[in-house]
């Protein structure tokens, strides 16, 4: 039990210097053109932008009816711009979704030993981008970007 809790608290200490870090971090400012170029936008406007997924997920790796491992999990999606209201209002719908799919993933074994190769992540991007379409709609939801993600435990 109290191997339980000290991982508990590590994580909840990892997460919250991460949630500060994003926060108190400094906002960048836009890159300045030289005189005379015009600068080009690298993003289509109005069409698709992304949708960074607040808090991580933590899905627990089990192992013989006991904890062995803790996911840690950030995602952010790429959605059509004029749904982004409708994603945000849809939030605990899409978590839900999304965690349900990576208990599954955790459950069937993605996520012992290697399990950031191409095909295995491949395969749990796949599974929550339809998680996705599912909760919020297949023109509002285009892919599912894994910007962090992080093991602990054995």
């Amino acid at each position: 039990m109290g191997k339980v809790i000290a991982v508990i608290l590590v994580l909840l200490g990892v997460g919250g210097g991460l949630a500060a870090g994003l926060i108190l971090r400094p906002a960048a400012a836009p890159p300045e053109a030289p005189d005379g170029v015009e600068m080009l936008a690298s993003v289509p406007t109005g069409k698709r932008g992304l949708f960074e997924i607040p808090n991580q997920f933590m899905v627990p790796v089990m192992h013989e009816d006991r904890i062995a491992a803790v996911i840690v999990i950030t995602l952010a999606l790429e959605i059509s711009e004029p749904h982004r209201a409708e994603v945000a209002s849809s939030l605990p719908r899409l978590r839900d979704a999304m965690l349900q799919v990576m208990f599954d993933h955790a459950n069937s074994g993605g996520f012992h030993g290697a399990f950031t190769a191409n095909t295995t992540m491949d395969q749990l991007r796949r599974a929550l981008l339809e998680a996705g379409q599912k909760a919020v709609g297949r023109d509002a939801v285009f892919s599912v970007l894994v910007t962090d993600i992080l093991r602990t435990g054995a």
